[in-house]
């Protein structure tokens, strides 16, 4: 169901091409005014595009829900992934000759799109056994190498809070020999956008061999998510073979955001009190305001 979704966001404006001729005339104006200019249309407000195309604003919304959206918002997500064209090695929203506005403005909206889809991808049921293995953890360890790093580091900002031994590591080497050491009760967070990176998989088995808990935030199918304990399957319209990652590593961060507000939510009013005091440790350290 993802993949038929994902398929037919590559295709919108292909499909608003073929089926300009069946619109009514209302309609048809505007889908001709987003077709002028697709890009511009991301940006519109659903009144700037009814001016636009010379409608009504409730005709703009019956358009899009023509066209299978929920409503405006929804259509431009939709709209915003199906023009990402690319440059190699840079991001798959940009072209060569695109102003700072231009490029700036593509790869924000890209990244909007791109948690659109992750969000209606995510397994609740996964995220929500993930989170009981992180809350009964004796100890909890993120890996990541190469752009998954800063996720770790991030994560282990987020977890050191909660009162359980927390570590990330980024060298191979490190998280080879932590897995080793690691046994029930211990759980390790691997963090990984193709899941086909052979040491991070190795060191998946290497840890599930010792007794360990494996939560892998990863590509579903990939190796990595079938030798996993729990995966929490993430999708980015986003190939990391050839460009750099961007809404992929987003995704990531906020995946570590989810499992560390299920845990703050699962300790209770009661561990309140602990994050005010780490909290109100930082007020020394700053200016007022």
């Amino acid at each position: 169901m993802a993949a038929n979704q994902a398929q037919r966001d590559d295709n919108l404006l292909e499909d608003i091409q073929l089926r300009l001729d069946t619109l009514n005339k209302s309609e048809r104006k505007v889908a001709e005014a987003i077709l002028r200019d697709p890009s511009a249309a991301t940006r519109y407000s659903i009144a700037a595009l009814a001016r636009a195309a010379d409608v009504s604003e409730p005709t703009v919304n019956r358009f899009c829900r023509g066209f299978s959206a929920t409503g405006f918002p929804d259509f431009k997500i939709r709209l915003a992934q199906s023009i990402a064209t690319g440059t190699p090695y840079i991001g798959q929203n940009v072209e060569p000759d695109d102003t700072v506005a231009e490029f700036s403005d593509k790869i924000m909206l890209s990244t909007i799109a791109s948690l659109d889809k992750a969000r209606q991808a995510l397994d609740p049921k996964a995220l929500s056994a993930a989170i009981d293995y992180l809350i009964q953890a004796k100890q909890i360890n993120f890996f990541g190498m190469g752009g998954s790093a800063p996720v770790a580091m991030d994560a282990q900002h987020k977890f050191f809070r909660f009162n359980i031994p927390v570590m990330s590591y980024d060298d191979a080497l490190m998280q080879r020999m932590v897995a080793a050491g690691c046994s029930t009760g211990d759980v390790i967070v691997l963090i990984s956008y193709t899941g086909r990176t052979r040491e991070t998989v190795e060191i998946a088995q290497q840890a599930r061999a010792n007794s360990a808990t494996v939560i892998g935030i990863t590509m579903p199918g990939s190796p990595l998510a079938e030798t996993c304990t729990v995966v929490i399957e993430v999708t980015a319209p986003e190939d990391t073979e050839v460009y750099m990652p961007m809404s992929s590593r987003i995704i990531h961060l906020t995946v570590i955001d989810i499992l560390a507000t299920g845990v703050t939510l699962k300790r209770g009013a009661d561990f309140l009190g602990h994050l005010k005091k780490i909290k109100e440790s930082l007020k020394p350290t700053r200016f007022p305001v």
